[in-house]
């Protein structure tokens, strides 16, 4: 419920609460939105009992700066000092975690290290921890995994207390 109201409280000051909204949305890699078309900023339901207050703070941040830079500006110059302005401090996308738990493709590379995918992969791929090139020898083996209704529904269970 913080989500919101930090949410609610950003556009009421920066943007105008008549025309932009807020809510969550099922993404599993990125953190926000901001949908100029629907005039909506969102945040992953998945991703934001992952985080801190911090984080999702700047999330917020983020894509109220999208908002006010408008569609044109993306990460340039423009949206660059308005981010600054409202105190943004992040980088242009998040490096926290992600909802490797809904991938229902899994990837493993000789040595062990596993990838997730939320699509099919459709060609061959090598693990780039074990070589920066492709290389057959680093190929990375993939299975398909059901991701059940109640996986979905245990990874977004706490977003309602945030």
């Amino acid at each position: 419920m913080r989500v919101r109201r930090w949410a609610d409280a950003l556009i009421a000051l920066h943007l105008d609460p008549a025309v932009w909204t807020f809510g969550f949305d099922s993404a599993k890699t990125r953190a926000g939105l901001c949908n100029y078309h629907d005039k909506r900023i969102t945040v992953s339901k998945y991703l934001a009992i992952r985080f801190d207050d911090d984080e999702i703070h700047q999330v917020l941040l983020h894509e109220v700066a999208h908002a006010i830079a408008g569609m044109r500006a993306a990460h340039g110059p423009k949206w660059q000092a308005v981010a600054r302005k409202l105190g943004y401090v992040g980088k242009r996308t998040h490096d926290g975690s992600v909802a490797d738990e809904l991938a229902p493709w899994i990837g493993v590379c000789p040595r062990g290290h596993e990838l997730y995918r939320y699509r099919k992969p459709t060609r061959a791929m090598s693990c780039a921890r074990c070589s920066r090139r492709f290389d057959p020898a680093n190929a990375i083996a993939w299975r398909y995994r059901e991701v059940t209704a109640a996986v979905r529904r245990r990874a977004a269970s706490s977003v309602a207390q945030r």
